[in-house]
């Protein structure tokens, strides 16, 4: 059967909203409580780099990938806003990793490539991570993708409110791409797919199905777990509210035509009020192809209608920004000789893109001179889209920004967290290298 009309324009698909990457793991857990003082405490996580495999092919044999793994839960990694939580991560793969969250923002001393080597194969080590904001994050290993022998399924984190959100149901929607070849295998992102044809999961099912009962309201994390694609996801014949972009709470809007559009790393949650079994249908900017379904299982009886949801608790993030005072700074994307290197090459020994004083508002012009889209992560801080003429911006935060060939776009963040952070860039291509970059707050 043929899907519903689904047709976004490439510029709806590709004025994305992006992902992002921010702070990774923490102190050393040796020096969290000195003679008993320090602070507790308050969650722990069991990760694991480990070697797996996914059935992607309907009958046929399991396709070998890697995996971040959270062997401490059974299910959703679910933390809280305000832990401070005991990270132990024991490699065993064969290279050297290290998980990079996304999403959390600001704190971290010692981000991988930042000053902290990844964790060496059978290595275990042990870190304190401090979780500032509610939302939703991800885990992975993209910025070490150099040395990937196999593709890397990443991992969602849940950061929950301080305060209970009204909600019946509250689920993760992982969207992720892979690159197969004739005989099953996979392509690591960063290597010419050459005859891999793509294909498009959701929570590792190539066919995924989220039954609820009718009058049910359902929070739905959606994470573009991909590598290289703009996505677009879109539940039929629901109002979908858009509540958080990139882990930050927005004031609740209906999404165009039902569909979110989303970078690679991207995160949405969005409240559904399920009424009707619906499709969810997945638009790649060359077709749309149905990817899961929406079941409706029975009724919930004698319920109140629902009221329109209210904004989620703020993060406490500033509500102004001093443009007028602004440090300006220009970011080509990618060009190797603006400094752009490859992850695997990366050095803080090299010349930052640009330093700023810690309390200043700072004005990227990111200007992408690719002939194809390309995708740009800001480490360690949210940041505002800015409106063409400069004089105001868009009403929600993001970490992550799909930019169209030849464009420029601004964006603005308050420098509040002082260390060295990195950007990141990447064309949308699945050969395409992941490239780094450096900024230092001071």
């Amino acid at each position: 059967m043929k899907p519903g009309i689904f047709d976004p324009t490439r510029r709806e698909l590709l004025a994305g909203l992006g992902a992002g990457l921010s702070a990774g793991l923490g102190a050393s857990a040796a020096g969290l409580i000195a003679g008993g003082a320090g602070p507790l405490v308050t969650a722990q996580l069991s990760l694991q780099a480990r070697p797996a495999t996914l059935a992607l092919r309907s009958g046929q044999p399991p396709t070998p990938i890697w995996e971040l793994a959270a062997v401490s839960h059974l299910r959703d990694i679910r933390l809280k806003r305000g832990d401070r939580c005991e990270v132990v991560f024991r490699n065993d793969l064969p290279v050297p990793l290290a998980p990079v969250w996304y999403g959390l923002n600001g704190g971290a001393p010692a981000d991988p490539l930042r000053g902290r080597a990844p964790a060496p194969p059978n290595a275990v080590e042990t870190s304190i991570i401090s979780i500032p904001n509610a939302g939703t994050l991800l885990a992975d290993f993209r910025l070490f993708e150099d040395g990937l022998k196999q593709p890397a399924r990443p991992l969602p984190i849940i950061v929950a409110e301080t305060s209970q959100v009204a909600v019946d149901r509250d689920e993760v929607l992982l969207i992720e791409e892979w690159r197969l070849r004739p005989d099953g295998t996979a392509v690591p992102p960063g290597q010419d797919p050459k005859d891999a044809r793509p294909l498009y999961t959701i929570n590792g099912q190539t066919s995924f199905e989220l039954s609820a009962p009718g009058h049910q309201r359902l929070r739905l994390r959606f994470i573009n777990g991909s590598q290289r694609t703009v996505l677009a996801i879109k539940l039929e014949s629901h109002d979908v509210r858009v509540m958080a972009l990139d882990g930050q709470p927005v004031e609740p809007f209906s999404a165009r035509n039902g569909a979110l559009v989303l970078a690679p790393g991207a995160r949405a949650d969005a409240f559904v009020d399920a009424a009707t079994s619906a499709a969810l249908l997945l638009h790649d900017g060359k077709e749309a192809r149905q990817v899961g379904t929406l079941t409706i299982s029975g009724t919930l009886e004698q319920r109140a209608p629902l009221l329109s949801p209210q904004p989620l608790p703020p993060n406490d993030l500033p509500e102004k920004l001093d443009l007028k005072g602004a440090l300006r700074f220009d970011v080509a994307l990618g060009a190797t000789d603006a400094g752009w290197t490859r992850s695997s090459s990366f050095s803080t020994a090299s010349t930052p893109a640009f330093r700023a004083k810690a309390g200043r508002t700072v004005v990227l012009a990111l200007k992408n001179p690719a002939p194809i889209t390309t995708v740009f992560h800001l480490h360690g801080h949210p940041f505002r889209l800015l409106d063409k003429l400069d004089d105001g911006w868009k009403p929600y935060w993001l970490d992550t920004l799909a930019i169209e060939p030849g464009q420029t776009q601004r964006i603005a963040f308050a420098a509040t967290s002082p260390g060295r952070w990195l950007l990141e860039s990447v064309v949308t291509d699945w050969a395409a290298p992941r490239l780094v970059r450096w900024y230092a707050v001071e």
